[in-house]
């Protein structure tokens, strides 16, 4: 199973530009039907808005946009790019507009709705959907801080910690890279801290802006 991009959670953000009002929001969805599921939900929100644009790319499946009656070009295309630029798949990206009364012209709604797209993606965050490998790893609390940076390191996940008469972790590595941790590991702690693996698990877990 391959590695990508997802938004961690639902993202919105709005700017006024010239008067206008542009409200910008993504979602992760699994099918397009969700997609279009969450279009439709923004339309009858906003059924008073001048436009609700929309952009968005299923993994292995459909990648759609809509200008919803802006000119050509202008809006969910250039969402679209927004998507495809950040990597993400599994997203749908709705941008509102309230309009102000001022014509911002062709160029002014490229830059407003990539912007709308943009810091909702910012707000939503994102995360890598990936094979991680499930490690249990006992380790004497001299080398608690260590091993944490390591795990840190190798872009691990620390996901559960039991202080007793030792530290035990449950950390989740991603896939390629568990053999060179446990490497690290062994290198580290001249073999005393040794790992058992609980398994795999395919899920996303956020990444770092």
């Amino acid at each position: 199973m391959d590695e990508y991009l997802v938004p961690t959670g639902y993202g919105e953000d709005e700017f006024i530009e010239k008067k206008s009002r542009f409200i910008g929001r993504v979602w992760c969805v699994e099918t397009e039907e969700e997609a279009l599921a969450k279009i439709q939900e923004m339309k009858k929100q906003h059924y008073d808005a001048s436009h609700n644009c929309w952009a968005y790319v299923i993994r292995d499946g459909a990648m759609r946009f809509s200008d919803d009656g802006e000119p050509g070009g202008t809006a969910g295309n250039p969402m679209m790019q927004v998507l495809q630029r950040e990597e993400l798949y599994n997203v749908v990206c709705v941008v509102t507009r309230y309009f102000g009364g001022v014509l911002l012209g062709a160029g002014g709604l490229v830059r407003a709705y990539t912007k709308g797209a943009k810091i909702a993606i910012d707000a939503a965050g994102k995360s890598m959907k990936r094979v991680w490998t499930v490690l249990y790893v006992p380790c004497p609390y001299t080398y608690y801080e260590r091993v944490k940076l390591e795990i840190e390191a190798f872009g691990g996940v620390l996901r559960d910690t039991q202080f007793g008469s030792e530290v035990e972790l449950e950390i989740l590595i991603a896939e390629p890279q568990v053999e060179a941790f446990l490497a690290r590991l062994t290198d580290m702690t001249a073999g005393t801290v040794e790992s058992l693996e609980m398994g795999k698990e395919y899920r996303a877990f956020p990444v770092e802006k």
